[in-house]
């Protein structure tokens, strides 16, 4: 194995839900560069989801450099490619196809480059076993292994960039950055001293009956809704168009339309509201990192395959935590329940949610970082070939 295993890598990104997709795959794209020094190349087929999370990119371009990482717009499964076009690890992500010309160069390599399935985070106990597991292909001399995040050691861990925990807490133990930062939104002195809640959901999720539910509460709550998000139910709120900016405030409660922003700045988002709720998979361990109590709502999937899913994080995360869980039931339609006797509970814990979530962080730390954990995997395979 060369001294420096990978130089080069590969990741295969289609966009599926907008932002959680692109999301994760440009995480790992900036933190497989930036920390370990790899040449990485990111192949994504939807640069206008990509734009929204990452200003720089350049919707028109074939090709371009963004921070050092080289972004390809996959625009079809056709081309045709050679060995020296293939680099040390190709990691395609949530199985998706990788063209085929692309694969047929992949067997000619010698030495063949480490295959990787990057999977989706679960806390079911079935993707433990698994982790690691080999797939040869049915054709040619080439063999992909799974790698799944996870919340143990037995997985791939979460993915976090080196300092990010360090770094929240500096931002958390500054009231002064906190509200410079809310204030380049418009939140006031006095939205500071509400109940701060960041609102990212999917479009069927009860939002109005939780607005109903804040508005007529006994605690001020300012909403921070990025723009887009829960379009319909945020501009019957407000009773205009839910542009970026725009704003309302009915009995205790205040909605903000906020931009949609960078990563780094989503980041500061979820540090600085008392309560984050989130979906799908990027912003929902970026809520786990921000170490303050969160909503998850959870990618619909057929047969309600999700909710699976939902209970078996659950069962992990909220320990104690009943209200979090029937919540989180109904916030994702898992079960029936008014809103109001169910937030009113979830408040009350916030405190108690907060302890765990400082728990839950310490536990996490202990299984390492998804990315140095993945390497470690991919140089064992070298080594092994």
């Amino acid at each position: 194995m060369p001294a420096q295993f990978p130089r080069t890598l590969a990741i295969f990104c289609k966009v599926v839900d907008n932002y959680g997709d692109i999301g994760i795959c440009w995480r790992l794209a900036r933190q497989f560069h930036a920390e370990h020094g790899i040449a990485v190349t990111l192949w994504v087929d939807d640069l206008a989801s990509f734009r929204r999370i990452w200003p720089q990119v350049d919707t028109t371009a074939e090709l371009q450099d963004i921070g050092g990482v080289t972004v390809r717009h996959w625009a079809g499964q056709d081309g045709q490619f050679v060995p020296a076009d293939i680099p040390d690890v190709v990691i395609e992500f949530f199985g998706v196809d990788i063209p085929p010309g692309y694969i047929e160069a992949m067997a000619q390599c010698q030495p063949r480059p480490v295959w990787i399935n990057y999977e989706g985070l679960s806390a079911e106990e079935w993707v433990e076993g698994c982790h690691r597991l080999p797939s040869m292909h049915p054709r040619l001399k080439l063999t992909k292994h799974f790698f799944f995040p996870g919340f143990n050691k037995k997985t791939g861990g979460l993915l976090r960039e080196r300092g990010l925990v360090e770094e929240c807490a500096r931002f958390q133990a500054d009231p002064a950055a906190m509200a410079a930062f809310l204030g380049r939104f418009g939140v006031t002195e006095e939205e500071m001293a509400s109940l701060k809640v960041s609102l990212f959901c999917y479009p069927h999720a009860p939002v109005s009956e939780l607005f109903t539910v804040w508005e007529q509460g006994g605690t001020k709550v300012t909403c921070l809704v990025p723009e887009g998000v829960a379009r319909d139910k945020v501009q019957a709120f407000i009773g205009a168009e839910a542009h970026a900016g725009a704003r309302a405030t009915r009995g205790a409660l205040t909605v903000r339309v906020i931009p949609f922003m960078p990563q780094t700045d989503y980041d500061r988002l979820l540090w600085a509201c008392d309560v984050n709720v989130v979906r799908g998979e990027d912003s929902w361990v970026r809520a786990q990192w921000a170490a303050g109590p969160f909503v998850w709502h959870i990618y619909p999937q057929d047969e309600n395959l999700h909710h699976v899913k939902l209970r078996a994080f659950l069962q992990k995360y909220a320990v104690d935590a009943q209200s979090l869980v029937d919540f989180s039931l109904r916030w994702n339609d898992a079960r029936e329940g008014h809103m109001d006797g169910l937030w009113t509970s979830l408040q009350a814990e916030l405190p108690s949610l907060t302890r765990r979530a400082r728990e839950w962080e310490t536990q996490m730390l202990a299984n390492g970082d998804l990315v140095s954990n993945l390497l470690n995997f991919a140089r064992s395979l070298r080594v092994s070939t």
